[in-house]
């Protein structure tokens, strides 16, 4: 097998010597002499003093192999004691250590299959070891991989466990939780310190003197229990009870112990025998590589390692070979990969430059590819890989990250190496561990641990401040000593963030590796077998998302997207400097032939018009004309069937499947990834039930994509020819509609990649992102508990001490906590939330916006994008804007505002947007439209998009609300107008501020930022037809109705839950439902505010046919709110009065304010005959209550005219009470609008006549009947007909079709009938 570390390729043959002199120079041979010292030089002992020349016995070839046997020679009794493992005096079980996963157990666990590795999958599930000690000093080490909950130590056999109780919780098991800080034996006590993930917990036995203990990455926390029970039959197994999803990995002596304690052996004995063997032929390959032949001078000259090279002299190729013979069968073995080989490349790494490291590394690499046998060199490499990954995961944080470090250079130093890292892209990386911890920083949970205390030794925190952007910030004058602490903080995180840089640099030099794809010499780049890998890791993500446990913490997935963008970015750039076709990128998207040629395999994620088979179907022409991709109809008619029978499994499949797994669901056989494991690793992971004993079902093949997916490769069948293509196939961008450039933008292996990456921001990044926001929330909460704190201790008098004591001591509590805080923040901002880490995201928003607007281009084959283009737009902008200040801010980014404007014309146009079919993504963009519009950065983005777009977006705005999601409309509209309307204009709540003035707590809205330009744009649109106006307003008051009809229903069950004698609580669903439909009311009535200041006329001009009908509908609807809202001692009084928890919205103010905005715009801002229609009607309403009127102003009675309005009852609500909100000339307009009423229902009660009851309105009892259906004959008052034909044409009585209405007269009529008779 060839190698090309050194330069030169080998053969693996054997090497033939000549005696040839003359050659001497050229092959390599050396005289008798020089061969034995140089022998003895390479084989001597380590620990055996050099032996003279004189009296040595001679080397050679012939004879290497006896000396090379005494040399390796271990004593009798070593062996003997390495054979007997098994009969250990105080040991009782198997040599090799493990869990016992055939019987001790309890509840549903997946173990891997080395079966040292476990993961809890049921409520508290229990697992032992096989093998127990009942005599002498033992320990084990556990790797946390999860910090939740979980109960680690010793138990006995006797121990019976359940879903409920574990170690600890019975006699005779103890166990140490550092998820509680607490140690237990049947009752608990504090104990220890908290762990992370990343520690390792010791599990310490001594039954000499009947103690047990732990430590915590190799501190002891002292002893945690005594007096242990010892005799016959007490024997101890190591033990673990662990809840959902949390994973640990056992050593119990497999692998050197990273923690090892004097005294206590570990319960696996460690390969004695063949630990000398190795170390001793390692100390040989080291003098090889520290020695050099000179056969012209005849003499041996010392050289560096990372100076040595391998020239092919057959000397030293046969001394390589002996060595090798010996040491390649035990660098299988994983106790001495780590002990021996591990140790011997990270002192290389250490000891010289990193390009010396590199050198000695692939030197060492070309040595094992050509002396070992490729299976012994892959498993080497792959326990390597292993021990090296666990080594960076479990290493604890120091201030200088120096064993990070280390292990990462020595990673690249391997990858390097063309060869084996494409064997571990191949069969290790993404197959056998979970190599994205390579990717990854942990956090540090006790920041004393990781020297941060020194880093940052001043703390500083941020006053409370709003996620929202500048705009909304609210500023504070600092004092010079809070400057000077917070310029001294910003130092300490500039030091942290400079040494975390050199980490991350490293882990992206690891990534430039992985996606090099110019070492393609004799088999497949680097970087296509990432793509592969790297899309099955995608899938198996995509595919699990919302099951437990996840195949990939989202906290690795954040850093690994980082990692992966600054690689691909430097990978593009590079591209384009060699070939000026290209684009930058900065100016990446995605094609969109891309998400419909089939050369991209998305899996089952949703399409924004569907499934991917009915979009082939549908648009099967349209890809024809505009993209030139015929599809057979035969596959069509094939696709159809799979997706009825997808992943259908084969008859004798299903039959081996166990009954008992079959009867606890279907979902317990669990589509087990091949990577995934509980620390690190991940095989085929078993999965362990009490209910069925039995091994996991294999789990069915990634790629049924084929199957599925018409003409779509899965990343196994695809070639370098179908991602790059070639002269005649443009690969990945086969397919390329005509609004798109002919130049490619880049290496189309490097658009894939990107795909990836917004691909992985969708599935967990966006999700970790706004998680890690809960520190800074935290540092928040405990900077406004000291300040309340300081606050007391000031007004506190001196003479109440115990008082003072308190506070005082509460101060150092929250002091010490703020310090702490602050410290985690610094680490959480240099690695999460850092300048550099906001411009990967804003790179990324930027691209899915690119992305987005061109397929826009392609119409109809805008339907084949994934969704998840657009949640990602969405979201990286919500992140921008939300998780990254008040350190950074958006607005600081370059190009900010052009963002903002894109964004907007997106959102504008596809909130409605026919092509787009899922639910889900419909409603999270009208959420984001709703959520734009509230703030002036975003909404002024909004007016700046084309008039074109913005009069579109508002047109949908404005469709009926019937047969669609209206509420998210409708804030919108409400969102528009806030700040225009009568008493509109608060950023809490009046009558909470009222109440709890002090409370900091109470929920903020938005400062108010109407869009006059938008509010205009409605106005022109509600005048424009004759139908767009009746349709949109008749569809608000039936959703007004509805709103309000539901609330009171709602308010009427919570007060009767209230009044029972018995202790009854409200459900807090019931009360969350029953204030949004009171919200809902209040933001109706506010559209009914905006409408009629825009244009009254469709109310007041009766010219137009609908207006009369909609201004009756109005007024009864504001008759029924101030009715059911202002009566004395009322429903709606008493559940106010109650003061519910989540019920804090509803109050007299929101919506009686919004009802006297409409009043006011009707009758006294509007026209004088606009005025006299409207209070016609209002009094005309049998509903009308002039004290309902009063009652906005205190007046529990209606004045008499002429008279001065009396002083407001204190006890009552009254507009007056609220002038921080409700302006003085507002007032005054109240004031006339209840003179006005007051005088014309004092005149229509004196000109008033009685009515029959024959002549009124059969349907409402309210109006006289004017109007006559025809043909059928039956009447009722205009306003009902009107409004019941908006909806129906059917007559209320005969559901015969009306095919007309007429105006009808009694009087007129019965002439006519006298007339006729």
């Amino acid at each position: 097998m060839a190698s090309k570390g050194a330069g030169m390729a080998f053969s693996r043959k054997s090497h033939r010597l000549t005696s040839d002199a003359e050659k001497s120079r050229v092959t390599g041979i050396v005289h008798e002499k020089l061969l034995d010292d140089y022998l003895h030089r390479v084989f001597s002992s380590t620990d055996r003093a050099p032996t003279a020349a004189t009296s040595r016995k001679l080397l050679n070839f012939q004879n290497l192999p006896e000396h090379l046997d005494q040399l390796l020679h271990v004593d009798e009794e070593a062996e003997e004691e390495e054979e007997s493992q098994g009969k250990v005096e105080g040991r009782l079980g198997p040599s090799t250590v493990v869990l016992d996963h055939t019987g001790g157990f309890e509840g549903l666990l997946l173990v891997d299959d080395d079966l040292l590795g476990v993961i809890g999958h049921s409520n508290f599930g229990t697992i032992r070891s096989t093998t127990c000690v009942y005599k002498g000093k033992w320990v084990y080490e556990v790797l946390i991989s999860s910090q939740g909950l979980m109960q680690i130590g010793w138990c006995t056999i006797n121990c019976r466990f359940n879903q409920e109780e574990g170690v600890g919780d019975t006699h005779n098991s103890y166990a140490y939780d550092g998820n509680r800080v607490r140690k237990w034996n049947v009752t608990t006590t504090n104990y220890g310190k908290a762990w992370a993930a990343g520690d390792i917990v010791s599990c310490l036995i001594d039954l000499d003197e009947g103690t047990l203990s732990f430590c915590l990455n190799g501190v002891s926390l002292g002893t945690a229990f005594e007096n242990l029970s010892r005799g016959l039959g007490m024997a101890y197994f190591p033990a673990i009870s662990l809840s959902f999803k949390e994973s640990v990995a056992f050593n119990f002596g497999s692998r050197p112990l990273r923690y090892p304690v004097v005294g206590y052996r570990p319960l696996q004995d460690p390969p004695s025998a063949d630990l000398v063997r190795a170390q001793e032929l390692l100390g040989c390959f080291q003098a090889v590589l520290s020695v050099e032949l000179d056969p012209v001078q005849g003499r041996l000259v010392e050289k560096e390692s990372s100076e040595w090279q391998l020239q092919g002299q057959p000397t030293v190729l046969l001394t390589l070979a002996h060595i090798f013979h010996r040491f390649a069968p035990l660098l299988r073995k994983v106790y001495l990969v780590e002990a021996v080989l591990m140790s011997f490349l990270l002192g290389v790494v250490e000891a010289g430059t990193p390009a010396q490291a590199q050198s000695v590394v692939h030197q060492v690499l070309d040595l094992l590819w050509l002396f070992m046998e490729d299976c012994e060199v892959r498993d080497c490499l792959r326990q390597l890989m292993m021990s090296l990954l666990r080594l960076y995961r479990f290493s604890p944080i120091v201030p200088d990250l120096g064993l990070q470090i280390r292990y990462l250079r020595l990673t690249i130093a391997i990858l390097s190496h063309e060869k084996s890292r494409k064997f571990l892209l191949s069969h290790v990386l993404f197959d056998v561990l979970r190599s994205v911890v390579f990717f990854y920083i942990k956090s540090p949970l006790r920041v004393e641990e990781a020297g941060l205390q020194e880093l940052i030794p001043t703390t500083w925190w941020p006053h409370r401040s709003s996620r929202e952007g500048k705009d909304s910030k609210e500023v504070k004058d600092e004092t010079s000593e809070e400057r000077l602490r917070r310029r001294a903080y910003e130092r300490g995180c500039q030091r942290l963030k400079k040494r975390i840089e050199v980490v991350e640099e490293l882990q992206v030099q690891i990534l430039k590796l992985l996606l090099n794809n110019q070492d393609d010499n004799g088999g497949e780049a680097s970087r296509y077998i990432f793509l592969t890998k790297f899309r099955k890791f995608l899938q198996e993500n995509a595919s699990s998302r919302g099951n437990m446990p996840m195949l990939c913490p989202p906290e690795y997935m954040v850093c690994f997207l980082h990692r992966l963008i600054s690689a691909l970015r430097y990978y593009w750039d590079e591209y384009k400097a060699s070939n000026p076709c290209a684009t930058f990128s900065e100016e990446a998207y995605i094609p969109p032939q891309v998400f419909y040629n089939g050369k991209v395999d998305y899996f089952d994620l949703q399409r924004l018009g569907g499934l991917l088979s009915h979009l082939r179907k549908t648009l099967k022409d349209d890809l024809a004309s505009k993209a030139n991709i015929l599809i057979d109809p035969l596959e069509l008619q094939a696709a159809t069937m799979d997706d009825l029978d997808e992943d259908e499994e084969p008859a004798p499949a299903a039959a081996q499947r166990p009954m008992q797994a079959l009867a606890m669901g279907g979902a317990l056989p669990l589509p087990r990834p091949s990577w995934l494991s509980s620390p690190t690793l991940g095989r085929a992971n078993r999965f362990l039930s009490t209910a069925a004993v039995s091994l996991m079902t294999p789990r069915r093949p990634l790629s049924t994509s084929e199957k599925v997916k018409v003409r779509t490769l899965s990343a196994e069948q695809r070639t370098r020819e179908d991602i790059e293509g070639s002269q005649w196939n443009e690969g990945l961008l086969v397919g390329r509609p005509p609004e798109e450039p002919e130049q490619p933008l880049t290496e189309n292996s490097l658009l894939e990649v990107l795909d990836g990456a917004i691909m992985m921001y969708n599935l967990s990044v966006h999700q970790q992102l706004g998680k890690m926001v809960g520190v800074s929330d935290d540092v928040n909460e405990y900077a406004m508990a000291l300040r309340d704190t300081e606050d007391k201790l000031r007004r506190c008098p001196k003479r109440r001490k115990d008082i003072l004591a308190e506070l005082t001591k509460s101060q150092k509590v929250f002091s010490e906590k703020l310090d702490h805080l602050s410290r985690r923040l610094a680490w959480v901002h240099a690695t999460v939330y850092s300048q550099e880490k906001m411009q990967d995201i804003y790179w990324l928003l930027r691209v899915c916006l690119r992305t987005i607007e061109h397929g826009d281009r392609t119409g109809p084959l805008f339907a084949f994008m994934p969704e998840f283009y657009l949640s990602v737009a969405i979201n990286s902008y919500s992140a921008l804007k939300n998780y990254f200040g008040p350190v950074h801010s958006m607005e600081e980014l370059p190009g900010y505002e052009e963002t903002l404007t894109r964004l907007a014309a997106i959102l504008a146009k596809h909130f409605a947007d026919t092509r787009i079919v899922g639910t889900d993504i419909r409603d999270s963009l009208m959420q984001a439209l709703a959520s734009y519009v509230c703030y002036p950065n975003s909404l002024r983005a909004v007016e700046r998009i084309p008039e074109e777009q913005r009069i579109a977006m508002v047109r949908s705005l404005l469709a009926p609300y019937e047969q669609r999601p209206w509420a998210q409309t409708n804030w919108i509209l409400v969102r528009l107008w806030r700040g225009c309307g009568f008493g509109y204009r608060y950023t809490r709540l009046p009558h909470l501020l009222k109440t709890k003035p002090e409370d900091a707590n109470l929920p903020s809205l938005q400062k108010p930022c109407p869009s006059t330009l938008l509010q205009q744009h409605m106005a022109d649109l509600l005048r424009e037809g004759p139908d767009v106006a009746p349709s949109f307003l008749n569809s608000v008051l039936n959703q007004l109705n509805w709103a309000f009809s539901e609330f009171i229903g709602m308010i009427q069950e919570i007060q009767q839950a209230a009044e029972r004698l018995e202790r009854n609580f409200v459900d807090s669903r019931q009360l969350k439902v029953c204030a949004t439909c009171f919200d809902l009311s209040v933001s109706l009535l506010r559209v009914l505010e905006m409408t009629i200041t825009l244009v009254p006329e469709i109310f007041l001009d009766w010219a137009q046919p609908t207006s009369e009908m909609l201004l009756r509908r109005l007024a009864q609807l504001l008759n029924q709110v101030l009715n059911r809202v202002t009566a004395e001692r009322n429903l709606f009084d008493r559940v106010v009065t109650l003061r519910l928890p989540g019920l804090e919205s509803v109050d007299h103010y929101p919506i009686l304010v919004a009802v006297t905005g409409i009043l006011v715009r009707l009758l006294v801002h509007g026209p004088a005959s606009g005025t006299e229609r409207a209070t016609s009607v209002l009094l005309a309403d049998p509903c009308f209550q002039l004290r309902s009127i009063c009652y906005l102003l205190g007046q529990p009675e209606p004045p008499t005219p002429g008279t001065a309005l009396p002083a407001p009852d204190q006890k009552h609500f009254s507009l007056q009470s609220y002038t921080d909100y409700i302006s003085v000339e507002e007032l005054a307009q109240v004031e006339q609008m209840l003179a006005h009423l007051t005088s014309a229902s004092a005149q229509a009660a004196a000109a008033s006549l009685p009515t029959s009851e024959e002549d009124l309105c059969p349907i409402c009892y309210a109006h006289p009947i004017s109007a006559v259906f025809q043909p059928c004959g039956h009447k009722s008052c205009k306003a009902c007909i009107n409004q019941h034909l908006m909806n129906n044409k059917d007559c209320f009585f005969c559901k015969a079709t009306i095919m007309s209405v007429e105006d009808w007269d009694k009087a007129a009529s019965a002439s006519a009938t006298s007339s006729a008779a």
